[in-house]
């Protein structure tokens, strides 16, 4: 594989980490409160990261499967939705399930020659009629951002509820 996406898949792999770890040992109660003036809660930005950032994003956008097609539409909310009935360990158990799939959809397309440099597969035109990405690259450097921000977002609204902070561990010593 391109060892410029071992780093992409490396970076993503420490922010999920981050995810995972900022909200290991939270009460149930606490992963559905929302704490943050913008009323989001920890379960749904999971949620937006396991729908957006990991099916929309890179199995979407990036490798083009068939089956996330109904993300391209314009105006949903089903990404911040948590379903009624879904627990939190489901939803976050879909986020590892969801990781895992987009992981695999990255390796299949690190297969194609300049792989990195080459056009995502799929666009979302009914969004964003007038803006594109050029390249796969930009993808991810998109979605590393994104992640990271949001991982960032996890750790005030951790902070908020008890105290702990992601401060300090170094997310490549897994």
């Amino acid at each position: 594989m391109n060892k410029e996406l071992e780093a992409f898949i490396d970076y993503l792999d420490a922010e999920r980490d981050h995810v995972h770890g900022i909200l290991e040992g939270l009460a149930d109660k606490d992963l559905h409160r929302p704490v943050l003036p913008s009323g989001w809660s920890c379960l749904e930005l999971v949620r937006h990261l396991t729908v957006d950032v990991e099916r929309f994003w890179l199995r979407g956008v990036i490798a083009g499967e068939s089956e996330v097609a109904d993300l391209f539409q314009a105006g949903t909310t089903a990404h911040w939705h948590v379903p009624d009935g879904m627990s939190a360990d489901e939803v976050l158990s879909d986020y590892r399930s969801e990781i895992a799939r987009a992981n695999a959809a990255l390796v299949a397309v690190a297969d194609t020659e300049h792989a990195l440099d080459r056009k995502p597969a799929a666009w979302p035109v009914e969004i964003w009629p007038d803006w594109r990405l050029p390249d796969v690259r930009n993808v991810l450097l998109h979605v590393v951002t994104e992640l990271s921000c949001h991982a960032g977002h996890l750790d005030a609204a951790r902070e908020l509820i008890d105290g702990k902070t992601w401060f300090g561990r170094d997310p490549f010593s897994r």
